[in-house]
């Protein structure tokens, strides 16, 4: 380890703003707010944007490892292309998920990615190009092709976690064509960011690319800076006319203060200047390395069989040190910091060969996969705690932002591991077509997942083996060419050592995995060829939860422990020519259906998880040199914890964007977020680390492509 430093009203407003799009661009007292959003400007310059033609995919492989219509997929999939993360300016990851239909994010404790799906929230369900990617970081969008959202239980694909459903990115990697693409970036808070995407065919049958982003950025709240960079050069070529082999390798780095945002007090988030930081910014910081080598080969026998192999080799150095708000006393003048450092190092070894045959038997046509995965995972981590002088770590809420001294030393309890997970995985898979009306997907994965934990405090070693089958099906039925009807049911699980592994104990290490099932019907719609919309309702259980024996406090007993249920819709694609939208409505609900803990109670509603949530994004090109957008993102109130005492209040925000082409090969790019100034809480991690969203905010991208 290197770093050993030790409501309707709202959905009303979405669908008026999304019918109003063309008339509000064609008005020229549209712009009122510039001047008063160019106050925040401090300067704008992008050079070269990649521009893909549409916000909607039509196919997807993450889904089911073959290449299947979005349309034949028995599963709630939305897809973020690079063209919408453009369009709105994007540079994260976790901005992605507010444009994804049942998909929040959490604080995540103000140093990882953290999606909610389906009520469940997630560290460890990451994937980069199908393979796992789940150290706890904040992933950037530089070499992104798109996101994908695929949600409920999706182990029969990836395997262990994915219980709510996983985040998948599509990256950017040769592929012989020609790439002529950088933006400059500068703007409110002093957002100061740069790509580039250059590639180039070597002859007929090979070609290198190389993605790169570097920014060094402050932020709205006080104290708080963000420095990042990344470099993804890749390579193509064919070895002989039926095998295709791709290269690639990233680094990226991220530096940023940690920060937990704003505590909570009579159950609401305490009033104070957003920009207020409470604790000491000086000793709070997150850091991450990501090294990461892939190799990806496809071979061809004859036209109906196909191997592939994606071998990745990932080494991850992680360290995060923060000193944050806890509770605030009963005349709200004081609030109390607490502080902790942690430090992970991990280094992932995964290799995935699928074989994938296309038969037909009878009147009936078969895409048949056979798959096998082995993991090697190597993490050591270690945690400290915060020791503070007497009295010191009570501080006013008048002035929480303090440079009080902090000691960082391991106490009784604090973790000191080293943890090995080995996993191998057997997988089939059958995509039936009975006729041109009927199809089915089965499929079934067994997993072999071995962990050891090395206490390296006590030299205990802990063990954990388990063997699950994760299976899956779907039938679905076409009516019509362009609409699918289906119905589907999946299961995943997870072992006892939890998203980051180290959640492995000796009391729960012969506990059987929590497991996770879901029942989901659905409608896609191919309205027209370049306009998709969905529907899916579901309803998600999770079972086996490990709880305390009321009887016997030294016995955990396995019980069913939660259920959420909800609706989403999706639309993505062109209304008209000139008007593409992306958007979805979600409405959801769930609860604990036993007690787990004495704040955990039965009848609880699941944290972070709002009743309604609504976005749209509108881009209506008003000709060819100037397009105008406009988006309204909207989330009811959610429990900031499971023990339903704090509540962050709905809010609805609404973004534009200008767009003005100079000449072919050169765009520049006014985006202005919030743009009504809303005051709003963007996410939470519990119930005194909230984070405010941002006020008003603008920046100008500079594009450059050819």
């Amino acid at each position: 380890m290197s770093h050993l430093r030790l409501r309707p009203a709202p959905l009303t407003l979405a669908i008026a703003l999304t019918l109003c799009a063309p008339v509000l661009a064609g008005e020229p007292g549209t712009e009122a707010d510039a001047p008063e959003a160019a106050k925040d400007l401090a300067a704008v310059v992008v050079v070269g944007q990649r521009y893909l033609p549409e916000y909607q995919a039509r196919t997807t492989r993450s889904a089911t490892k073959t290449d299947t219509p979005l349309l034949d997929v028995p599963q709630a999939v939305t897809v973020v292309t690079d063209k919408l993360v453009a369009d709105q300016g994007l540079t994260s990851l976790n901005d992605t998920f507010r444009y994804m239909p049942g998909v929040g994010t959490a604080q995540g404790e103000g140093n990882r990615d953290t999606p909610v799906m389906r009520g469940i929230s997630s560290t460890g369900d990451f994937y980069v190009d199908g393979i796992r990617d789940d150290v706890q970081y904040f992933r950037d969008v530089y070499n992104l092709e798109r996101a994908e959202a695929l949600k409920g239980p999706s182990a029969m694909i990836f395997g262990r976690g994915g219980s709510g459903g996983v985040i998948n990115r599509v990256t950017r990697v040769a592929d012989g064509m020609e790439h002529r693409n950088a933006t400059l970036q500068f703007g409110s808070y002093l957002r100061r960011r740069a790509t580039l995407d250059v590639g180039q065919g070597l002859g007929t049958s090979a070609g290198i690319r190389v993605t790169a982003m570097a920014e060094d950025s402050d932020s709205f709240r006080d104290d708080v800076f963000l420095k990042r960079h990344g470099f993804n050069p890749s390579v193509n070529f064919s070895l002989g006319p039926a095998t295709e082999v791709v290269l690639a390798y990233e680094h990226f780095h991220d530096d940023r203060t940690a920060d937990r945002g704003v505590p909570s007090y009579q159950g609401r988030p305490l009033r104070t200047d957003p920009a207020t930081f409470f604790g000491n910014p000086r000793l709070s910081r997150t850091e991450a390395d990501v090294d990461a080598f892939d190799a990806r080969l496809d071979h061809t026998f004859g036209e109906h069989l196909t191997l592939r192999n994606h071998l990745r080799l990932a080494d991850y150095d992680k360290y995060y040190q923060n000193v944050f708000p806890g509770a605030v006393n009963a005349t709200a003048s004081t609030v109390t910091l607490s502080a902790y450092r942690s430090e992970t190092a991990r280094r992932n070894l995964f290799n995935q060969t699928d074989l994938v045959w296309d038969v037909r038997t009878g009147r009936v046509n078969h895409t048949l996969l056979a798959g096998l995965e082995l993991g090697r995972q190597i993490t050591d981590n270690r945690r400290l705690t915060g020791y503070f002088a007497p009295g010191a770590n009570v501080v006013p809420v008048s002035q929480p932002n303090v440079d009080v001294a902090v000691d960082f030393r391991p106490s009784a309890t604090d973790a000191n591991n080293h943890i090995i997970a080995r996993t191998s995985a057997l997988y089939l898979q059958d995509q039936i077509e009975l006729s041109p009306q009927w199809l089915m997907v089965l499929g079934v994965r067994r997993d072999d997942v071995r962990i050891e934990l090395h206490d390296n405090r006590n030299g205990q070693v802990i063990r954990s083996d388990d063997t699950p089958l994760s299976p899956r099906a779907g039938l679905i039925y076409k009516p019509l060419p362009q609409v699918s009807l289906y119905a589907s049911v999946s299961r995943a699980f997870q072992p006892r050592a939890g998203d980051q592994l180290g959640s492995l104990t000796a009391s729960n290490a012969s506990l059987a995995p929590e497991v996770f099932r879901n029942r989901e019907i659905g409608a896609k719609w191919d309205i027209h060829p370049d306009l998709q919309a969905s529907i899916a309702l579901y309803r998600l259980t999770r079972s086996n939860v490990a709880v305390t024996d009321p009887n016997d406090p030294t016995r955990l007993l396995l019980v069913d422990g939660q259920y959420s249920k909800g609706v989403e819709l999706g639309l993505a694609g062109h209304l008209t020519p000139h008007w593409q939208v992306m958007g979805g409505y979600a409405w959801q609900t769930g609860e604990l259906t036993a007690t787990q803990s004495a704040t955990a109670l039965k009848g609880n509603r699941l944290a972070q998880l709002p009743r309604q949530s609504a976005s749209l994004w509108n881009r209506y090109d008003i000709n060819d040199r100037i397009g105008v957008g406009l988006g309204v993102v909207y989330r009811g109130a959610i429990y900031a914890s499971i023990d339903n005492t704090v509540t962050l209040p709905a809010f609805t925000r609404v973004d534009a964007a200008l767009y003005w082409t100079l000449t072919p090969k050169l765009q520049v790019q006014l985006n202005v977020e919030n743009l009504g100034n809303t005051r709003y809480y963007a996410s939470t991690h519990n119930n005194n680390n909230i984070s405010p969203g941002a006020p008003r905010s603008a920046w100008l991208t500079l594009n450059l492509h050819d």
